[in-house]
C-alpha cells in the first residue's frame, strides 16, 4: 500500500531553493546524483477542501511557534510575510530564493501527525 509522499516544488532556480532547504531550513537530504537533492520531510498530514476546480494543491510547513520561526528566518535574512490569524492557525509565507513562496503556519487545531 502507500508508504510515503513525494512532493515536487517547481522553481525557476531549483539549485538556490535546494541550497535553501539544505542550509537554512536544515532538512536532512540525500544527493541522488547531479546535484539532485531529495529532502526528508517531517511528519505530514493531508486535508481535502471543497473547490470548484480539481488539480489545485498547496504546500504548507507547520511549526510550534510562528514568532520563533520568523525570528530564525530573519537571522538568515529570509523575508516572511506578516502573520495572518486564520481560524485554523497563524500563517506566514516565506520567500524562496528561486522566486516562489511557501506557507508556514502554527496550527491552532489538533494535528493528525
Amino acid at each position: 500500500m502507500i508508504n510515503g509522499v513525494h512532493t515536487i516544488i517547481y522553481s525557476k532556480n531549483p539549485d538556490a531553493d535546494r541550497e535553501f532547504f539544505r542550509d537554512v531550513l536544515g532538512f536532512t537530504h540525500l544527493d541522488i546524483g547531479g546535484g539532485w537533492l531529495l529532502f526528508e520531510m517531517p511528519p505530514s498530514e493531508v486535508a481535502f477542501h471543497p473547490s470548484d476546480n480539481n488539480d489545485v494543491h498547496e504546500l504548507y510547513f507547520m511549526c510550534d511557534d510562528i514568532e520563533a520561526f520568523i525570528t530564525e528566518m530573519r537571522d538568515h535574512e529570509v523575508s516572511c510575510a506578516a502573520v495572518q490569524r486564520e481560524n485554523w492557525g497563524l500563517l506566514t509565507r516565506i520567500a524562496l530564493p528561486g522566486g516562489g513562496r511557501v506557507g508556514v503556519y502554527q496550527p491552532l487545531h489538533e494535528r493528525a501527525c
